[in-house]
């Protein structure tokens, strides 16, 4: 049962400038197309909770449903006290497909028109993988109603289990079956001694997000990779998919707390000139409440040291800035922030907006245009990395361009049946394609590739004796490739990979 929405209704007088210590947008961050927005597509985002943000409702309400799936009388009511478990999705969300209402429009989402659904999974903090699931199936069988087209997921469960017999996992997929584009991060477990995606992260046909860190610079010569988690899974499969920022994102900070009370106090001394900061220190000497222009005692509500009263403005201005530094604030009402968690909601913006562009593309030609389009660091672990970094602007190109239909059925690679096994690419652009591996003697004279009508390239063998066997194909005589519609893949030794058949 869905539940009302009462959204924020509160004004601002103060700045909404950023400060010096401003990240860069997403949207610049990316270089994505400004010509997009979302508008028109629906994303749904399971999180442990989330509140009415501004940026989402103002001057607009984009929230088109929430649900609790724990308690089905739960209001998404901006008038009530938020907690702690309604932080992480409100980022998450904010993230996507915010406008930046209350950063004068600079830290808006890649998707910032589009509407949004709210999935609550928690019980005060606490997610179950029964809940999980109940979540995912809960988009699944109010799809259609909603029209929901992408589900962000920041969030998973404890147990490292096969995909199989995940319930989380057979609910991601079959989301994906249902004609939605799953997208889910990776985790941040990728420099412990457990780094391996757990579910739903690592559902075979789910796109899975890891991470990088650009140092708040643009240039892809930056680019570090962050410790996201990463596979083989249990079931062999190599997660990530591809790598979105997942450090240096402006994201809201939660209103109704402390800390957004302490984040506003903290700006606004910051930028206050000389003489109403003496004034200010004078009337915060005197125990006397402070005119209403001053913001309510600014002073204590910054939590600044009672011995910078004697220091001179400058000090005071210095000080409240190094403060704001250290709690990551960015501008009034954000901080930047960092994981996985955020890299996934940013690779589901530009989703929303290659849908936008391209109606028709479904779950599994999005994957395959992510994955064919982005960009691998040079000399980063690629195990790490996946296919790499997700390319915003070249990506939502490639989906304006792209004029077949697929579904999940037919991108499937390699598929075996009885005596013969089917391998299938897609490049509009190739015009010779071979297949070579361990069970042709890697001759690319032997299996050549027959493009079909609607654009996919098929290639067939026997089946081979029990065993593994790496393949390659060769695109165009030189260049050599992985199968990226297969997960099962390992290091080529040749800094790439070679994927895998196996033969039972």
């Amino acid at each position: 049962m869905a539940t009302s929405i009462k959204p924020n209704t509160q004004e601002h007088s103060h700045t909404h400038i950023p400060n010096n210590h401003a990240v860069i947008p997403t949207p610049v961050r990316l270089d994505a197309d400004n010509s997009l927005s979302g508008k028109g597509i629906t994303i749904a985002f399971l999180d442990s909770g989330f509140y009415p943000h501004p940026d989402l409702t103002d001057p607009a309400n984009r929230i088109v449903e929430f649900v609790d799936i724990t308690d089905p009388d739960a209001e998404l009511d901006a008038d009530r006290t938020p907690e702690s478990w309604d932080w992480h999705g409100t980022q998450t969300s904010v993230v996507a497909a915010g406008n930046g209402h209350l950063s004068d429009g600079v830290y808006r989402g890649v998707a910032h028109n589009a509407n949004v659904v709210l999935v609550k999974v928690s019980a005060r903090g606490k997610i179950t993988d029964e809940n999980i699931a109940r979540g995912i199936r809960w988009v699944i069988a109010n799809k259609s109603r909603l029209d929901i087209r992408i589900l962000s997921i920041s969030l998973g469960g404890d147990e490292d289990s096969g995909h199989e017999s995940s319930i989380v996992d057979q609910a991601a997929e079959d989301a994906v079956k249902a004609g939605i584009v799953v997208v889910v991060a990776a985790g941040n477990a990728g420099c412990t001694d457990r780094p391996r995606p757990l579910p739903p992260a690592n559902a075979p046909s789910v796109i899975t997000v890891g991470g990088y860190d650009d140092k708040n610079l643009i240039g892809d010569q930056n680019f570090d990779l962050y410790c996201s988690s990463f596979g083989p899974t249990v079931d062999g499969i190599l997660k990530p998919e591809i790598i979105a920022p997942a450090i240096w994102v402006a994201a809201p900070i939660l209103p109704g707390t402390d800390f957004y009370k302490r984040a506003e106090a903290l700006s606004q001394l910051a930028v206050t000139p000389d003489y109403l900061l003496k004034s200010i220190v004078n009337l915060t000497n005197k125990r006397e409440p402070l005119p209403s222009s001053l913001a309510d005692c600014l002073w204590e509500t910054a939590e600044l040291n009672e011995s910078l009263k004697l220091q001179p403005p400058d000090a005071i201005r210095n000080a409240a800035s190094m403060l704001l530094k250290e709690n990551k604030i960015v501008a009034t009402h954000y901080q930047h922030v960092d994981g996985t968690s955020f890299a996934a909601p940013i690779v589901a913006s530009v989703v929303a907006l290659m849908l936008e562009a391209n109606s028709s593309l479904t779950p599994a030609m999005v994957k395959h245009i992510l994955i064919s389009a982005s960009d691998r660091i040079p000399g980063a672990d690629l195990l790490r990395q996946g296919y790499g970094v997700m390319n915003a602007r070249r990506t939502v190109e490639t989906a304006c361009k792209e004029e077949h239909k697929f579904n999940g059925d037919l991108l499937l690679s390699p598929l075996q049946t009885n005596n013969r096994v089917f391998f299938c690419c897609h490049y509009d652009e190739a015009t010779r394609i071979s297949l070579v591996g361990d069970f042709n003697g890697w001759n690319p004279d032997i299996t050549k590739f027959i493009r079909s009508s609607n654009g996919l390239w098929h290639a067939e063998i026997e089946v081979p004796r029990m065993g593994r066997y790496c393949y390659k194909f060769i695109v165009d005589e030189s260049s050599w490739i992985e199968d990226r519609l297969n997960p099962r893949k390992e290091l080529d030794g040749f800094g790439g990979f070679n994927s895998i058949l196996e033969v039972k």
